[in-house]
Parts: C-alpha cells; structure tokens; sequence
C-alpha cells in the first residue's frame, strides 16, 4: 500500500474552506488587521529611532521587538490572505520549508525577547538603584544580538531534519501555513525520532523563556504589593496585568501547539484556530500593550505630529 504512494514536492494549503462571499469578507477583515499590525509596529520603530526621549533600554527593546512581529506575522499572513482569494492554494516543498524556517525562527526570538524584556521590567522595578549602571549600551546591545542570533540559530537543526523527509499523496495540507503537525502527518514514513527532536527543541526554548518571563513578572508583583503609595501600585498593577494578558495569550497557544507530540491529526482544525491567535492577533495587540499605551510613546506621536503640521 505505501509502494503505490506518489511522493510529492508541492502541497496544497486547505486553509478556511467557506463560501466565496465569506472568502471575501474574511480577506478584507485580515488584510486590514495586517496592515494595522504593519503601521503599529512601524510607528514604533520609527518613534524610537527618531525622538531622543525614547533612546532608553526598554523602548530599544521594545523597537526591536516590533521589528520581530513584522517578520513573524509577515512569515504567515500573505500565505493566509493568498488562501481567501485563490481557489486552489500550493506552495512548493522548499518554500514550505522557508516559511517554517522563517515563521519558527522569528517566533523564537520572540520568546527570548519576551524573557529578555521582563528581565528588564524586573530590574527597573526591582532593583531600580542598579538599573542604570546595570541595563547599560553595551549589555542591551548584546542581549539584542542574543536575541536575533539565538533565534535564528535555534531552529537549524530541525527544520534540517524535517528536510531529510520524504512527503507523499495525498499531498492536501489541513493548515493555512506550513507547519510541523500537518508536515508531518504527510510524511512517507514517520519518523519518530525526527519528531521528538523538532519538539524537543521548541518545547525546551518555549519553556525555558516562559519560566524566566513567568519569574522576573512574579518578582515584580511582589515588589509592587510591597509599595506604599496606593497610586503606584495602581497604576503598576495596570501595566503588569496588560503585559501578562499578552504573555498568557501567547504562550497559552504555544505550548498547545508545541510542547507536545505530533500525534494530533484529529485536532488540525483547532490548531488552525489556535495559530491565528499567535501570528495574527497578538502581533496586532502587542504594540498597543508595550507601546503604545505608554505616555512617553503618545508623547512622542504627539510631539511627531506637531512636528509635521509645521
């Protein structure tokens, strides 16, 4: 039976299978969210390469971070898009295996850079009479290159191993984008160990910097219950439960997505649904909660604002 299987080298993407009227709905409401999340976190690079107020550690993160979620939702968006208009849509092997490089890579820094940007929070809130000396040019740039090269790097070798497999018919992938359940579940032969060592890999980095994150945020709360004026603790509070939100939404949908095996074809239709969150989502609401909703960066719009109507 498995001798008679063609062996593939394109697949088609099922993506959200619904009437040509809903398609077109549907690819209007999530082209206008890409192009918001586009603009959002445009803005904020912009601003922060651009008003000397934002040349602070936090916001040369955060800067750096927008720059990520361009790439990652970009990594997976088009893909989605292409899908609601097109009533057919194939992507080739190798570009299956470029859009999960690219999509793993830059959802990797984004969790470095999660832990990296709670470090931060915790020693300004924490330790602030060390945070100047401590949090200085040298170190954010070279937590920076961490991130960036770290993430990059990470995913070498699975996305290396996952090439080593052969894919056959049928060739019909239940996902809007390419990634490792439906890939694998077309595989010729399974090869479980390939499997476990892909999972091991994103389970050990997703865990690793959810701990982290999870413990500089704990600190932080501790920190913040132990303030006397009631106005700051307010106001911190506020800020911490708005970073959480983020952090909680997307490391919910990856460790469901990821820290686990690869024996879910029965759930593609929820992982699907779950994936939308984590690369459409909270790329849009991620700048609205880190940046946008701080008065130094509305400051700065204003202040850029003024600037042009001169």
């Amino acid at each position: 039976m498995e001798e008679n299987r063609t062996v593939v080298v394109e697949f088609e993407l099922l993506g959200f299978p619904t009437s040509p009227q809903l398609q077109v709905i549907l690819f209007l409401l999530f082209l206008m969210i890409y192009i918001l999340t586009l603009t959002e976190n445009l803005l904020i690079i912009f601003l922060v390469f651009c008003d000397h107020n934002l040349h602070k550690p936090m916001y040369f993160f955060i800067s750096n971070f927008s720059a990520v979620e361009i790439g990652f939702t970009t990594a997976a968006v088009p893909k989605l898009l292409s899908g609601f208009l097109m009533a057919k849509t194939t992507i080739s092997l190798n570009c299956c295996l470029t859009q999960l490089y690219l999509f793993f890579s830059f959802g990797t820094v984004e969790v470095v850079f999660l832990a990296i940007m709670s470090f931060d929070r915790y020693l300004a809130i924490c330790k602030p009479l060390h945070y100047s000396s401590v949090m200085n040019t040298r170190l954010c740039t070279i937590l920076v290159i961490f991130c960036w090269i770290t993430g990059f790097l990470w995913i070498v070798v699975p996305i290396t191993l996952v090439s080593q497999l052969t894919f056959c018919s049928p060739n019909v992938m239940n996902h809007f984008i390419c990634d490792t359940s439906p890939l694998f579940a077309l595989a010729c032969v399974r090869s479980y160990t390939i499997e476990m060592i892909c999972y091991s890999f994103t389970s050990t980095m997703i865990l690793l910097c959810f701990v982290l994150t999870s413990t500089s945020y704990i600190f932080i709360i501790k920190t913040i219950l132990m303030t006397s004026s009631t106005t700051g603790r307010r106001k911190a509070f506020s800020t911490c439960t708005s970073h959480l939100t983020v952090v909680a939404i997307f490391y919910g949908s990856l460790i469901f997505m990821y820290v686990r095996t690869a024996n879910a074809e029965a759930a593609l239709d929820l992982d699907k649904v779950i994936a939308l969150f984590y690369s459409v989502v909270t790329p849009l609401i991620n700048p609205l909660i880190y940046s946008l909703r701080n008065k130094d960066v509305i400051k700065a719009v204003k202040k850029a604002i003024q600037n042009k109507a001169k």
